[in-house]
């Protein structure tokens, strides 16, 4: 049969190559800022801008999006044309991918910083700027589906069902976490409130860390990884076993984030469950990885790409041991809202995402400009200060890990909180916090030593724009089928768009047993009568809170745990956040958590800590707020506000809105003269009054036990 004759488009995976490198060392630069803040909180600069509750959300959305997502689409446009032996199905739609992918990554930048975000963990970003993600995922996947039918291959390697199992989910994923009501251009409220919302974030939140920082990932393994080693995968029984049973657990394990919430138990039961059997399949793929190398661990000595290839899996396997681990309960109750968490996080993040982006980028890059690339040497200098870095950054958090949980939790023999102070184990653990940023700063130096190094190997080569290759057409009709290929398996991987939907399937079934009977069953949500709607002056105080991204370092949910009644008062009950939207339980305590902070604190205290935190709080890391003192609130979508709130099922009465505005400056007039009655002359229409007022309400719906807390706390 006569061979075809056609070009691989290496232009595409070369401008994907160059937005990972740029947005990785942007991405990583934003991460280092954001961490020297936790020690020394001036590094915001002093504007608004760059405070860590704007910038943390910038720094993960950068390098989960930026960076891990450019690297997937260079991974996926090089690997998948070789092995269907077809140049990429429309070379229009590869640019409009690339140049919009980067548009959504630059919308980021702006708007993230300005306050713009809907505070979903993430899924930070605003309606209009989700529906150009929509688009343009649907615009990568028409090219990838039509690459796969006009393929010259029949059958499907592994890799390229990770790639369009990642299609499907992500698609599924993105479209349910963003039912949001619109009432601006750049503003909007989820449909889903309290606990309903908490589920579907982090349903969201857990399997966007499956299917856009893992599966792909792992496809991208089961292609360069081979071709490093020049070996066959070890086992091709494993990678079907993996793929399968990985899509499948994946996706009930989301409520592992929410232990001891006011979530259902037998949904938090679920995802603990599915959480440990992850571990399975998980290490399968480790396991079909590192056996690859049989034979060949004397070409790791030499080859740098290899290297970074087996850290890479290394820490693949331990976050992946260590995730279902913390799921347990017994281990979740001291580790959750801990550093141990950011340790947890960051061995993926660096090791698994960063080591297998940069292999592939020292491997790739010198193929498609048909070059050696620049420099062994400082390639390998990157891997052993790279590695060095992971350690000095995640060690320390660990250790803080351990001391915060260990901390919080402590009691003297009398019965009382030994640390009462959250502040106390705050200030503990700065030191670990000043090694984790040199671990950080050690990783982003390799970073750029392999931007150099990759920059003058481009200048040192030519890019083959358009690579020859041949292949002989696919048979439209076979005559003479080898029996092995009469498996199951085998022909399903002749079947593209049944592969999809199956796959579909398959993630799906964990989605839908688990939130729809939180969402249809009422008593998985009991109501208390007590709890009423937020003023138009705490609607407007909780944007703002939202929009200074408070969230990144308080939760606003208290756990059934002794250590934590004691601190902060009665434990959270699902009926007290039905009308949050979004809900803002948080991740992770840097501050102490704020729940039952309504009433603790006098107007003027709350004042004085914004504007000067260590006025009220000695030695507290966190920033001032000034411009919440001068900044004019904007009550030009006050009654835009109720009337959405209305729309989602919040029983403000009839023709609210229209008595909104008079409501809302009543309130705030009355803040402001009891300010004034302690010394504080400022105007009723600041920011900081609503934001006041917010604080002044959270928690208060309910009786809360009576409970002592040391007044700098």
């Amino acid at each position: 049969m006569q061979l075809e004759k056609f070009t691989y488009d290496n232009k595409i995976v070369r401008d994907f190559g160059i937005a990972t490198i740029v947005w990785g060392i942007i991405g990583m630069l934003v991460g280092l800022l954001v961490a020297t803040q936790l020690f020394s909180p001036s590094m915001n600069l002093g504007n608004q801008y760059t405070t860590f509750g704007r910038i943390r959300p910038l720094h993960t959305n950068a390098v989960i999006f930026a960076f891990v997502g450019n690297a997937i689409f260079m991974g996926v446009y090089y690997s998948l044309q070789r092995l269907l032996k077809a140049r990429m199905f429309s070379t229009v739609l590869s640019k409009i991918h690339f140049w919009g992918w980067q548009l959504i990554i630059v919308s980021a930048v702006i708007t993230l910083p300005l306050g713009i975000t809907s505070s979903h963990e993430y899924a930070e970003l605003e309606w209009p700027i989700d529906i150009a993600i929509t688009l343009i995922w649907v615009v990568f996947g028409i090219n990838m589906f039509g690459t796969i039918i006009k393929r010259r291959e029949r059958h499907l390697y592994v890799a390229i069902w990770f790639y369009i199992a990642t299609f499907v989910t992500i698609a599924v994923l993105h479209i349910v976490n963003s039912f949001q009501l619109p009432i601006s251009f750049l503003k909007s409220y989820y449909i889903f409130a309290g606990v309903q919302d908490a589920l579907v974030q982090w349903w969201y939140g857990h399997n966007a860390v499956a299917f856009f920082l893992t599966t792909p990932y792992l496809g991208m393994m089961y292609y360069f990884l081979p071709k490093m080693a020049n070996r066959p995968v070890y086992s091709y029984k494993l990678s079907i076993l993996h793929f399968w049973s990985l899509i499948f657990i994946y996706i009930w394990a989301g409520p592992h984030h929410l232990l001891y919430t006011s979530l259902p138990g037998w949904a938090q039961s679920l995802g603990v469950a599915f959480s440990v059997m992850l571990i399975a399949p998980s290490w399968g793929g480790m396991i079909n990885g590192l056996l690859t190398l049989r034979g060949a661990w004397d070409k790791v000595r030499e080859d740098v790409t290899l290297k970074f290839m087996v850290v890479a899996l290394t820490a693949y396997g331990m976050a992946t041991f260590e995730g279902p681990m913390l799921s347990l309960k017994q281990i979740n109750g001291v580790a959750h809202f801990t550093d141990w968490i950011v340790a947890h996080v960051h061995v993926g993040a660096l090791g698994w995402n960063g080591f297998l982006t940069f292999g592939v980028l020292y491997w790739l890059i010198p193929r498609i400009y048909k070059t050696e690339l620049f420099s062994k040497k400082l390639a390998s200098f990157h891997f052993w200060i790279g590695t060095l870095g992971i350690l000095f950054y995640a060690i320390p958090m660990y250790w803080a890990g351990f001391t915060q949980g260990l901390m919080w939790k402590e009691f003297t023999n009398e019965g009382l909180l030994k640390y009462a102070n959250f502040l106390t184990t705050t200030l503990q653990i700065i030191p670990m916090h000043i090694l984790r940023s040199v671990g950080g700063a050690l990783y982003l130096i390799g970073a750029i030593a392999m931007t150099y190094n990759l920059a003058k190997t481009m200048l040192k080569g030519k890019l083959v724009a358009n690579e020859a290759a041949e292949a002989m057409a696919l048979e439209k009709v076979i005559t003479h089928e080898d029996p092995a290929d009469k498996k199951w398996h085998r022909v399903l991987e002749r079947k593209p768009m049944k592969f999809m939907v199956l796959s579909m399937i398959v993630i799906l079934v964990g989605g839908m047993v688990e939130m729809m009977p939180t969402f249809t069953i009422e008593s998985n949500v009991p109501t208390i009568a007590s709890v009423k709607p937020y003023t138009p002056l705490e609607l407007e105080g909780r944007d703002l809170y939202i929009k200074e991204g408070c969230v990144n370092c308080h939760s606003q949910t208290i756990r059934p745990f002794r250590s934590e009644t004691e601190r902060y008062g009665e434990y959270s009950k699902a009926g007290e956040f039905v009308y949050d939207h979004p809900f803002l339980w948080g991740s992770k305590r840097t501050g102490p958590d704020l729940h039952r902070i309504g009433g603790k604190y006098s107007n003027a205290w709350h004042y004085n800590h914004m504007l000067d935190p260590t006025s009220m709080s000695p030695g507290s890391i966190m920033p001032p707020y000034p411009w919440l003192i001068t900044q004019k609130l904007d009550t030009s979508m006050t009654e835009a506000k109720i009337r959405a709130m209305q729309t989602l099922g919040v029983p403000y009465r009839e023709n609210f809105d229209a008595v909104a505005q008079a409501k809302l400056k009543e309130q705030a007039e009355a803040i402001a003269t009891d300010l004034k009655q302690n010394n504080i002359d400022v105007k009723s229409d600041r920011e900081i009054i609503a934001l006041i007022a917010y604080l002044q309400r959270m928690g208060t719906d309910i009786k809360a036990n009576k409970t002592t807390i040391p007044s700098n706390q």
